[in-house]
């Protein structure tokens, strides 16, 4: 199974990003699918997550309102759009697949398996 994160980049206080994950090799529709982030200095932290089906999702409470994940079956891709960026949202982003399937959300890192390699989101003042 891999994933692949991309989309990052370096942004002004304010503006967007739209990260995406393609995921090979597992049946990517009966997998919920999350975001996490780890800043410089600290702990990795759930960011966002959604369900097998698409029709559920949860955000952290740092970024809900100016975050949206959504999935593409079609296309084996998870992708989360960043608004309104704030310089604390500056960090390196993973994208990650549960471990099995048929899951609401989940917000714990021990409930993914498999992690892409991560891209930064850097976001100036």
């Amino acid at each position: 199974v891999q994933l692949q994160a991309s989309g990052g980049g370096l942004v002004q206080v304010g503006g967007s990003l739209r990260l995406a994950c393609a995921v090979s090799g597992r049946a990517f529709s009966s997998y919920a699918m999350g975001w996490f982030r780890q800043a410089p200095g600290k702990e990795r932290e759930f960011v966002s997550a959604i369900n097998w089906r698409g029709d559920s999702s949860y955000y952290a409470a740092s970024v809900k309102g100016r975050f949206t994940i959504a999935r593409d079956d079609a296309k084996n891709t998870v992708n989360l759009q960043m608004n309104s960026l704030k310089p604390e949202d500056t960090a390196l982003y993973y994208c990650a697949m549960v471990t099995r399937p048929f899951r609401m959300p989940q917000t714990q890192s021990n409930e993914y398996t498999y992690w892409g390699q991560g891209t930064e989101v850097t976001v100036s003042s």
